[in-house]
């Protein structure tokens, strides 16, 4: 394409006539970004040019009206360029990352864009090496002990929930992938065989016979959703009597194949949140599981048997991120737009997760590099890291007290958000974890009020003064928050830190059904002066 040379601009002229263009604060770096991945074309003749015509067709395009939008509603000091929209959701979840579900984690593009001295060539900065140690104090999931991994930095986490350590270090270990699959396939053969010794192969037969019929009566696809989105039908007063209607069906059955719902006991989450029948099949597959003689086999096939248990909890599809009453029977599906119904076998999740998991494994360790990594289970407030690495993890031990730990990426808990504890309630109660829910730092049960943040602020600085300890002198801290109590300049004066930096990015892909225009801050901090 040829463009007139009157309408070609530098990144710097492009930066002024785009803030002129859109009455807002466009920034050289705002630019770079979208050249770099290829929003607009750029024209190289000893320099780089910018056709206008490429701005004017970005910025009306949805892309541009999307990132026009959420500055206004957030503010022109959002950094787009760390909203990571061009980004595919296969990519925000790679390989090992969507191992099993956890609330509250970051993407590793993020990771990446702060450990990695190659990811963005028009970043200045560059705040770890290759054979540099990251610390993670809030380890979650394990994302930056990943991230690491990937990008051949050395990482240490902490997490004071057993089950989040259990997640991270699965998700960083080295396994047979063979033997996995083998130990899998026994599993499965021994659910199937209980499930042909019982009605249930029947029953659900019929029961998605019937169930068939009804939503290709009563919710067509897809006329049905068509007139839902016209509001030509009242989809949740349509939606409730054909609820009912198909319940004396779904009875019926239960009925006919004397199928038993609950459990006879409520106490414990397992007991509360699955069938009868499910209950059977996960302890079936757990009593197995402690019979695996690989230790890094039975990690993973822990990990796979948890992440299937968090899909067949009895609750509708979409309660399952919040948990309110369980539902054993059948019901109109918001998210689906027809009768949906509850699970009675697990064998189905645990095949699609068996296959993926592997899959994943496998995608990882083409990646993978010859670093160190590993997720200590304790309080960072006081952990002493070098005796718990040097039992743990000598080799790491022996690089931290070779190199030193350059510095802390981390998510600290938001406060008042989230139970890390609760969340993953199942496996505390199959795999007898420890739970310590009193030590965690910003709880839900909490809440946010005066109190609760006097306590977060406190608990966050103490982590920090602890984690300095065993840190360069030269470090480099980036925390991942979103700051709406102003808590961050507190903290990080009460734990002898100056905010050098803050890095402030739009959250575009979010789980909760609030859509609305979301940001977050990556603190930058330094030792204070």
């Amino acid at each position: 394409m040829n463009y007139k040379k009157e309408n070609l601009m530098s990144i710097k002229e492009a930066s002024k006539w785009a803030s002129s263009y859109l009455d807002r604060k466009v920034t050289t770096s705002n630019i770079s970004y979208l050249i770099q991945y290829g929003r607009i074309r750029k024209i190289e003749d000893n320099g780089v040019y910018i056709p206008k015509e490429e701005l004017v067709r970005y910025y009306n395009s949805y892309l541009g009206k999307r990132e026009i939008n959420w500055k206004k509603q957030l503010g022109d000091d959002l950094n787009w360029a760390l909203s990571f929209d061009n980004v595919r959701e296969a990519e925000t979840t790679k390989h090992v990352h969507r191992l099993h579900p956890y609330k509250g984690k970051f993407i590793p593009q993020l990771v990446e864009y702060f450990l990695d001295e190659h990811t963005d060539e028009f970043k200045k900065d560059v705040f770890f090496e290759e054979g540099d140690v990251v610390l993670d104090p809030f380890c979650g999931s394990g994302t930056t002990l990943v991230q690491a991994n990937e990008l051949g930095i050395n990482g240490i986490g902490i997490d004071i929930s057993e089950f989040n350590t259990f997640i991270s270090n699965t998700k960083i270990g080295t396994y047979d992938i063979k033997n996995i699959e083998w130990e899998i396939n026994n599993i499965l053969r021994e659910l199937e065989r209980l499930k042909n010794t019982s009605k249930i192969v029947e029953f659900e037969r019929e029961l998605d016979n019937n169930l068939s019929r009804f939503n290709s009566e009563y919710f067509p696809s897809p006329q049905y959703k068509f007139k839902l989105r016209n509001k030509e039908i009242d989809g949740r007063k349509y939606g409730k009597e054909k609820e009912i209607l198909f319940l004396k069906i779904y009875e019926q059955l239960i009925s006919k194949y004397k199928i038993e719902l609950r459990q006879e006991k409520r106490d414990s989450f397992l007991d509360k949140w699955y069938t009868k029948n499910i209950r059977e099949e996960i302890e079936t597959a757990f009593n197995m599981i402690k019979k695996i003689k690989n230790k890094e086999t039975k990690k993973v096939v822990a990990l796979i048997l948890s992440r299937t248990i968090r899909s067949c909890r009895a609750t509708t599809h979409s309660d399952l991120a919040t948990l309110k009453e369980p539902v054993m029977r059948t019901y109109y599906c918001h998210k689906h737009g027809k009768i949906c119904r509850p699970l009675f076998s697990i064998t189905g999740w645990l095949s699609r997760y068996s296959r993926d998991t592997a899959k994943r494994l496998k995608e990882f360790n083409k990646l993978r590099t010859d670093t160190e990594q590993i997720c200590l289970n304790g309080d960072s407030r006081n952990i002493n890291i070098s005796e718990k690495l040097r039992i743990k993890n000598i080799r790491l031990y022996q690089i931290v007290k070779k190199r030193g730990i350059r510095g802390i990426f981390s998510s600290p808990p938001y406060v008042g958000l989230i139970d890390y504890h609760e969340q993953h309630a199942y496996a505390y109660d199959l795999f007898g974890f420890n739970r310590n829910d009193e030590l965690e730092i910003g709880p839900l049960f909490k809440g946010q009020g005066l109190e609760a943040r006097e306590s977060y602020v406190e608990g966050i600085a103490q982590v920090l003064v602890n984690s300095i300890k065993y840190l360069d002198v030269d470090f480099d801290i980036f925390l991942v928050a979103n700051d709406k109590y102003n808590l961050y300049p507190r903290i990080a004066k009460r734990a002898g830190l100056e905010i050098v930096n803050q890095y402030k990015r739009p959250v575009l892909n979010r789980t909760e059904r609030d859509k609305a225009a979301y940001s977050e801050i990556i603190f930058h901090m330094k030792r204070g002066e």
